[in-house]
């Protein structure tokens, strides 16, 4: 990576970047990790590390542009970097949103739901991780839970570090521990505390990652006007300077092991204080993020339906086409949330779950744009149907109609004799119906469901919390 090749609003935001770490620094809540800087030549005053750019780059440039996740059903291994585009489910909500605007909390029947439709949704080759947060499991459940009925990439939570090593052994009963340095199986998001530190638990669960060369993503949630500059130049360059410095720590603990830069930094709404997920600035915040990992070679993750709305209304909808295209358009490689948040990532519903899933496909039939060749241009069935003809019955049309065109399940065309909106919530209903009567729970060896069973009784969990999950 060459800084002297980024576009000049690039190059700004780096010069920025280093200016920030090599006066102010990151700080990082973790004695193990201030030993690691020190002995790596890093200046560090009590728990503040200070980077020179040239430290900074020769560490960040140790890391993979791109990597491979290893799915139990190799039909969804996926590649993390260049211009490849994933969609990852939600993760973190503690609320489920109902229809008539109540919210209640998330139990663990609604997180195994959940599995079950991304499970079934083409958009998705990854599951897992904290989709919701049932107040009363912890993320070895969680984990169980989506061995248990996907075979999609896997998404974990994070915790102090015995908890993210039992994550680990989890993984060894499934596919081996010895393995998991060569095909990484899982990953997790390490967030930063902005304005520049990184605590105790996500240096736990960045320790235990990298240890076994699985990817974590490290990012940060920088809100403009609030947790950082109300200038979004001023808030990229903050945004970056705890990204790269994550990452930097990130290879001191194993070069070479796979990361992703994370962008879900916006604004902040300066009426009320609070996060703005689903404006405009937010938007451009995931494009920046995404320009700026690819320039210094990392894979990025960025963006997702994200809403501030507290219903499935015309604000979630028009936001959430937002986000999406523009993570889409940046070829975000990781798109995180990028169906069925809402209510500034405080609540998941089932109904706009469905909704964004119909957006995904919308956003990219739109970015794959309009093929041009001898066949797409139809110069012959043109001429010969001639002035005031039509089209409908040519064998052309047939030949093309169920791929030229998206087609919706959800929205509504033509003529609607009912209710509009009614309409679309029982479309909305089928949809979700027919996805959850097709699915079929991924095959798992019996010896190994009863092992992770037995691990987690050893760690505390009764036959009744192992029984609700599957």
């Amino acid at each position: 990576m060459s800084v002297a090749t980024m576009t000049e609003d690039l190059k700004q935001i780096h010069l920025a970047t280093v200016k920030i770490l090599e006066k102010t620094g990151m700080k990082f809540l973790h004695p193990d990790v201030i030993e690691l800087l020190q002995k790596n030549g890093i200046k560090v005053d009590g728990q503040t590390a200070y980077f020179t750019e040239e430290q900074l780059l020769e560490w960040i440039g140790k890391a993979p542009s791109s990597f491979t996740m290893y799915a139990r059903n190799s039909k969804y291994d996926i590649t993390v970097g260049g211009d490849n585009v994933e969609c990852f489910p939600a993760y973190g909500p503690p609320l489920v949103l109902e229809l008539d605007g109540s919210k209640r909390p998330a139990q663990m029947e609604d997180y195994v739901r959940f599995l079950k439709l991304y499970q079934q949704c083409d958009h998705f080759n990854a599951n897992g991780g904290m989709i919701v947060q049932p107040a009363d499991q912890g993320i070895g459940a969680l984990l169980y839970a989506t061995l248990l009925h996907s075979d999609k990439c896997i998404v974990t939570g994070s915790g102090k570090a015995d908890e993210v090593e039992a994550l680990m052994d989890m993984l060894g009963i499934v596919f081996g521990k010895d393995d998991l340095v060569n095909k990484p199986r899982a990953t997790t998001i390490v967030n930063t505390n902005t304005p520049l530190q990184l605590d105790r638990t996500m240096l736990e669960t960045l320790l235990v990652f990298t240890k076994y060369s699985q990817p974590a993503v490290i990012a940060a949630c920088a809100m403009a006007g609030t947790t950082a500059p109300i200038t979004l130049a001023g808030t990229m360059a903050l945004h970056n300077a705890e990204v790269l410095a994550g990452i930097a720590v990130a290879q001191m603990m194993n070069p070479g092991t796979p990361v992703v830069y994370g962008t879900q930094t916006t604004t902040s709404d300066m009426k009320s204080g609070s996060i703005a997920s689903g404006s405009p600035e937010g938007a451009l915040c995931y494009q920046y993020g995404a320009r700026l990992a690819k320039a210094y070679g990392l894979p990025c993750r960025g963006g997702g339906a994200v809403t501030d709305a507290k219903s499935l209304s015309i604000q979630a909808g028009y936001e959430s086409m937002l986000t999406l295209l523009a993570a889409h358009g940046a070829k975000t490689n990781i798109i995180i949330h990028a169906a069925g948040i809402v209510d500034s990532y405080s609540c998941i519903s089932y109904e706009k779950l469905i909704a964004d899933f119909e957006i995904i496909g919308m956003v990219r039939r739109f970015l794959k744009g309009i093929a041009v060749n001898e066949e797409t241009l139809a110069i012959d069935v043109i001429n010969n149907v001639g002035i005031a003809g039509h089209f409908l019955t040519q064998t052309h049309t047939m030949r093309h109609c169920r791929k030229e065109s998206f087609l919706p399940e959800i929205s509504l065309k033509g003529a609607v004799t009912g209710d509009p909106n009614q309409e679309i919530l029982q479309n909305i209903n089928k949809k979700m119906d027919k996805m959850l009567a097709a699915y079929a729970k991924p095959e798992l060896p019996e010896a190994t469901v009863r092992e992770l069973k037995k691990y987690l009784a050893d760690k505390g969990l009764s036959q009744a919390e192992l029984d609700k999950l599957g």
